[in-house]
C-alpha cells in the first residue's frame, strides 16, 4: 500500500494535444459586433429549415430516428446517391473522429497538409496514432509530398478540398492521382466542407471518386452554406464496408431530431443555396479587390472566406485584429495554422463587408 494519492490518468498522448480553439465571438465594449471568424453564412438558414423545426418541438420526449432516414433520403435525392452509402453525424467533426477511431491503432500514421484543419491532428493523436504534417506549395496541398510521406504505417490521409484557412483547392485530376498512388489499405478522406461554394470546372467534391473506389470517403457539413451550424449536422458518403464499420461504433442517436428535420428541409431548398452562392461570389471578388487596393495580399480562395496577409506592409495582423475588434469586426487569427501575420475573414453581409474595408483603410493609413 502506497501513501501517494492515486488518481485516474488520461491515456498516453491525450494531454499533449493542443485543444481546438474556435474563432472569437465578442468585442468587449462594442455595441454592434459583426462575427466574421467562423465562416458562417450571412444569409442564415433556409426558411424551410426553420419551419421544419416547429414540427419537432411538440415531441421532444421522443428519441430521434437513429438512422436519420429523412435526412439521408434528402441528401440522396439531391445528389443522386444510394442512401445506404450515407451516414449522418453530429457535425462532420464527429465523423472525422469516428474515422480515426475506426481505422487508426496506436503506432499507425495519419497524414494531412501543413495548413489543414486542426481537428485532423487532434483526432489522429486522440486515436493513439502519429500525426504526419506534409508541406504545401503556395498554400496548396502537394500530392507528390503527400505520397512521399506515405509509409507502411500510414492508414489514413486527410485532404481538405477546398482547404481552410487558405481557401485553395487542388483539381480533380490531382485528387485522382493522389488516390491512385496510395496503397489500397490507406483511407483517403476528402473533407469537402466548402464544396458548395466552388465554381471551377476542374473541381469535384469527391462523389465520383468515392463511387468508383474502395478506399475513399467524402465528408460534408450543414454548418456553412446551409446555415445550420448551431444544430451540428454532417454527413459522409462512403463505400458500404466503411459505413458498416462506422455504424458499429457511432452513438445510437448521434443526430438529434431537430437537426434531422431542419437538415432535410435545408438540403431540398436549392433556391436558398443558389442565393448564398451568388452573394459569396460577388462579395468574395469585391473583398479581394478591396484588400489588394490597400496593399494587402490575399490568397486566392474558392470558399466563403479570405486569407489576408500583412507581410510586406508596415502593419501586422495582430495590430489589425485589435483595431478591427475595437470597431466591432471580429476576424480570425490563424497563427495556429502557420500564418502568424494573416487574418481570415468570412464573407459577411454587405454591411459587414463594407465596414471591414472602411475600417482597414483607416487602419492602414494610420501613421
Amino acid at each position: 500500500m502506497t501513501s501517494a494519492r492515486s488518481v485516474p490518468a488520461p491515456k498516453n498522448g491525450v494531454m499533449d494535444i493542443a485543444a481546438y480553439v474556435p474563432g472569437k465571438e465578442t468585442a468587449p465594449g462594442v455595441e454592434r459586433v459583426y462575427k466574421l471568424s467562423s465562416n458562417e453564412t450571412p444569409l442564415g438558414p433556409s426558411p424551410s429549415a426553420v419551419k421544419a423545426l416547429t414540427h419537432v418541438l411538440d415531441h421532444l420526449e421522443i428519441y430521434p430516428d437513429g438512422a436519420s432516414n429523412a435526412l439521408r433520403d434528402a441528401i440522396a435525392d439531391v445528389y443522386g446517391l444510394n442512401p445506404a452509402n450515407i451516414l449522418c453525424g453530429n457535425g462532420s467533426d464527429e465523423l472525422l473522429g469516428l474515422l480515426c477511431q475506426t481505422y487508426l491503432s496506436p503506432g499507425d500514421e495519419g497524414i494531412f497538409s501543413e495548413h489543414g484543419f486542426l481537428v485532423y491532428k487532434i483526432q489522429i493523436t486522440g486515436a493513439g496514432a502519429v500525426p504526419v504534417s506534409v508541406p504545401e506549395t503556395d498554400c496548396r496541398a502537394n500530392v507528390d509530398a503527400i505520397l512521399d510521406a506515405v509509409t507502411e504505417r500510414t492508414r489514413i490521409v486527410f485532404l481538405a478540398n477546398p482547404n481552410n484557412p487558405t481557401g485553395t483547392y487542388i483539381p480533380v485530376d490531382e485528387v485522382r492521382r493522389l488516390q491512385a498512388g496510395l496503397p489500397g489499405n490507406v483511407l483517403l478522406v476528402l473533407d469537402a466542407a466548402y464544396a458548395e461554394y466552388v465554381r471551377r470546372n476542374d473541381y469535384e467534391s469527391g462523389i465520383e471518386l468515392v463511387s468508383g473506389s474502395d478506399n475513399v470517403v467524402m465528408t460534408r457539413t450543414f454548418s456553412k452554406i446551409y446555415g445550420l451550424a448551431g444544430l451540428r449536422i454532417g454527413w459522409i458518403y462512403a463505400p458500404a464496408a466503411v459505413i458498416d464499420a462506422l455504424n458499429r461504433i457511432r452513438g445510437p442517436f448521434n443526430v438529434n431530431a431537430a437537426a434531422i428535420a431542419a437538415g432535410a428541409a435545408a438540403m431540398r431548398d436549392r433556391d436558398h443555396v443558389e442565393r448564398a452562392i451568388a452573394h459569396n461570389e460577388d462579395w468574395r471578388s469585391r473583398l479581394t479587390s478591396g484588400f489588394e487596393a490597400l496593399g494587402l495580399t490575399v490568397t486566392p480562395s474558392v470558399g466563403n472566406f479570405l486569407l489576408v496577409h500583412f507581410d510586406g506592409t508596415a502593419k501586422s495582423a495582430e495590430e489589425a485584429d485589435a483595431f478591427l475588434t475595437s470597431c466591432g469586426f471580429v476576424l480570425r487569427r490563424v497563427t495556429a495554422y502557420g500564418f502568424p501575420n494573416a487574418l481570415r475573414m468570412t464573407v459577411g453581409s454587405q454591411e459587414a463587408n463594407e465596414g471591414v474595408l472602411a475600417a482597414l483603410k483607416d487602419f492602414m493609413e494610420q501613421a
